[in-house]
Parts: C-alpha cells; sequence; structure tokens
C-alpha cells in the first residue's frame, strides 16, 4: 500500500510541476505579446486557456482520490494539500495571463506611451521571473527561496501604483488617452495579481516544508478575474 501510495504520490508532484510549467509559459507569452501587440500570439494564449482549467480539475480530483483512499496524514498530507491549494492560485494567475493578452488585442495600434512602456516591460519582467523562481523552489522545497519571492511581489506592487499615478498624468494632458490608460492600468493590475497569487503559492511551499500557515504579503488585495 505505501509503495502505491508513494507512486501516485511522484506522478501527483510531477503533475502539478508540469502544470505550472505550463501556467509559467502562458505568462510569458502573454506578456510578450502585449509588449509587441502581437494579436494572433495573443489569440493563441487565450484559445489555450481550458488547457490549464482542465488540468486544475484533474490535479484537484487526484488530490481529493488521494485523501479518501490513503488518508494520509502529517508530512504526506502536506504535500497533498500543498498542491490542493496551489494549482488553485496557479490556475487563477492564467486567468490573469488571458487578460492581458485580451489586453494585447484591444490595444491594438493605440500610441504607446513610452515611460508607461518601460513600467510594464519591468512589470512583465519581473512576473515572468517570479512565476519560474516559485517553481524552482517548489521542486526544491526551499522555503528560504519562497519566502524571498515576496520581496519581488512588492516591487510589482509599487510598479503598479507607479503606472496608475503616470497614467492618470498622462489622461489630465490628453483627454484622448483615456482608453489606452484603462488597458495599461488593467494590464498592471493583472500583472501585479499574478504576484500576489505567486506569493500565495510561496506560503503553501513554507507550509510543506514547516507545517505553518503564514501571511507573506499583508497588503490589501484587489478584486480578481472571473
Amino acid at each position: 500500500m505505501r509503495r502505491l501510495f508513494d507512486d501516485e504520490l511522484a506522478e501527483l508532484d510531477a503533475d502539478f510541476t508540469e502544470m505550472g510549467m505550463l501556467v509559467s509559459e502562458t505568462i510569458e507569452q502573454a506578456v510578450n505579446a502585449f509588449t509587441n501587440r502581437d494579436a494572433v500570439a495573443a489569440q493563441r494564449v487565450i484559445d489555450h486557456d481550458h488547457d490549464i482549467n482542465e488540468r486544475e480539475i484533474a490535479l484537484e480530483k487526484k488530490t481529493f482520490e488521494m485523501i479518501a483512499l490513503y488518508q494520509p496524514v502529517t508530512t504526506d498530507l502536506r504535500e497533498i494539500v500543498t498542491i490542493l491549494k496551489a494549482v488553485s492560485e496557479l490556475e487563477r494567475a492564467g486567468d490573469h495571463a488571458r487578460n492581458v493578452a485580451h489586453a494585447a488585442i484591444k490595444f491594438g495600434s493605440k500610441q504607446k506611451i513610452p515611460v508607461l512602456e518601460q513600467l510594464m516591460n519591468q512589470m512583465g519582467q519581473l512576473t515572468t521571473q517570479m512565476v519560474k523562481d516559485v517553481l524552482s523552489a517548489y521542486v526544491n522545497k526551499d522555503e528560504h527561496e519562497a519566502r524571498k519571492l515576496a520581496d519581488v511581489d512588492r516591487q510589482l506592487d509599487q510598479l503598479n501604483h507607479q503606472v496608475r499615478a503616470d497614467s492618470y498624468q498622462q489622461m489630465r494632458q490628453d483627454p484622448a488617452f483615456e482608453t489606452g490608460a484603462s488597458i495599461y492600468l488593467n494590464v498592471a493590475q493583472d500583472l501585479s495579481r499574478i504576484g500576489d497569487y505567486v506569493t500565495n503559492v510561496c506560503e503553501w511551499i513554507i507550509y510543506l516544508k514547516s507545517g505553518q500557515i503564514i501571511e507573506l504579503n499583508t497588503a490589501s488585495q484587489d478584486g480578481e478575474a472571473e
């Protein structure tokens, strides 16, 4: 029985990591699509959004089955719970990547604002790397790395606030920029929310290692994507 459980747990772990890689690739593709205003690449992200949703459902079903069948305790249970919780966070991050892809299409040929483009590029790079780093932290069960990523989340929040301030300033100077500004604002918010969800995954990695449930970032979080 123990060997069967270990085999299924290893398979669950591999499937979760694979989903994490898919989410990471999706976020990177969405960010690149927005940066380059590549509507074709953006549409590909949107068209494959269901892949992430399907993996989430399959992983959740598997975790429930393992808990019911094996009734694991202590470390084994923590690993299953970590995956159950973290998979939901990754799916939500994927939803925000889809939003960014929609924004790339909606932006079209509207005028780019250099100062906002620079801020968005910074946010995109930070977000993309943050997702890669949290996967590495999970694979290596690295609590220290997980804790460090909360600092990146705070950087994203600061950049999001700067995008907001600069967008409002641009709108005051040119009221016709309102539509473009709303897109910048929404994408910055989406990237910031991805950072929040990654931070939540970090908290579950810490739980996996220590058994303690903590909050790495107590800053208020705005509304989520549907």
